[in-house]
């Protein structure tokens, strides 16, 4: 094989999608609006270069909101929470930053309607995935999920002619179809969701993938492994003919033992991924001959959301008038306890 045959495929579009893009623009708009720290609820996005870069800048990542002092400001994740969670807050006396991608969003709502419409809702999703939580939170007692197709067979509803199903916006495309024929075998009457709930940037990035995947000996997933849509990209880019595909972090983490035998690279990016990481890939495959990059072009992507609303508050304010009023609540208490010693 000469170095000449050696080409790369690289993926259009890839890396962040709306979502994710107005999700880190949030967290390094509140640090620059309001200094360190920005406590944020999980992590922001399923990244590991994006957490460990906005850590550097003054975000502190936790996984309870019980975590975060009072007074402060905190940030829910792209991936959207509970209203249990907004209500913690509350009592934590904390100002707030919803960062939930609006199309995730968009699927709360639709878990509310049909709850209030007393329907069973079959969710689609991965078991402790945070957007499954964030969702299932809304209707708890009318969401069951459904994890894959294995799943339907034990799937039980009260009414077969009042049952809806939605799913995580992450999931692979064909799976998800997968599942709700077999869903819809079960319970004939199943109820679509009135739009797609899959996001519109992981079935395009899911379609590159499609489309290079018979052509690449090799595809890699730049990617976290704890994000969804990443580890959909793996899957997809084998079932599509790629003899081999692997998920990494970072360019360092290819083993060149991938190369052997190798003349053609797939190359691709998760939702939640920024292209210097990518560029890097190409990079590390350039010094050892794969400089020939083709685009794999199989959408346009031109949708953009605006920030949360909560950034044009003076949030440190909220947060401070939070904690004067607990001061101020707490003071007739303190003298009528006084009062009556």
């Amino acid at each position: 094989m000469t170095a000449a045959a050696r080409r790369v495929l690289l993926a259009a579009p890839r890396g962040y999608c709306a979502g994710v893009d107005r999700a880190v623009i949030a967290v390094e708009k509140a640090l620059e609006q309001y200094g360190a720290p920005i406590y944020v609820r999980h992590e922001i996005v399923h990244n590991k270069y994006v957490v460990q870069t906005l850590e550097k800048k003054g975000a502190i990542f936790v996984e309870q909101t019980a975590e975060v002092p009072e007074g402060s400001i905190v940030m829910f994740s792209a991936h959207g929470v509970a209203p249990a969670v907004h209500d913690e807050a509350e009592r934590g006396k904390l100002a707030t930053i919803d960062a939930t991608c609006p199309l995730v969003t968009k699927v709360h709502k639709e878990a509310v309607r049909f709850a209030g419409e007393d329907f069973d809702i079959l969710l689609i999703g991965h078991e402790g995935h945070e957007e499954v939580i964030g969702t299932s939170g809304e209707a708890p007692d009318h969401i069951t999920l459904v994890d894959g197709p294995a799943d339907v067979a034990k799937v039980e509803v009260r009414d077969p002619s009042k049952v809806v199903w939605l799913s995580q916006t992450t999931l692979s495309v064909d799976e998800t179809m997968e599942t709700v024929d077999a869903l819809k075998e079960k319970f004939p009457q199943l109820i679509s969701p009135p739009s797609d709930d899959i996001c519109y940037a992981t079935q395009n990035r899911q379609l590159a993938v499609k489309q290079m995947g018979a052509e690449a000996d090799l595809v890699i997933v730049v990617g976290s492994r704890n994000s969804s849509n990443s580890v959909r990209l793996v899957e997809v880019a084998k079932l599509a003919g790629a003899r081999d595909a692997h998920l990494v972090d970072f360019a360092a983490e290819i083993d060149e033992a991938w190369l052997e035998g190798v003349s053609t690279v797939g190359v691709t990016s998760g939702a939640s991924v920024p292209d210097v990481l990518v560029e890097q890939v190409l990079e590390w495959l350039s010094q050892r001959g794969f400089e020939d990059v083709e685009i794999v072009k199989a959408a346009e992507e031109s949708i953009v959301f605006s920030l949360p609303k909560e950034l044009r508050r003076d949030l440190r304010a909220e947060a401070a008038a939070k904690l004067a009023g607990t001061a101020a609540a707490s003071a007739p208490e303190q003298a009528g306890r006084q009062s009556e010693g």
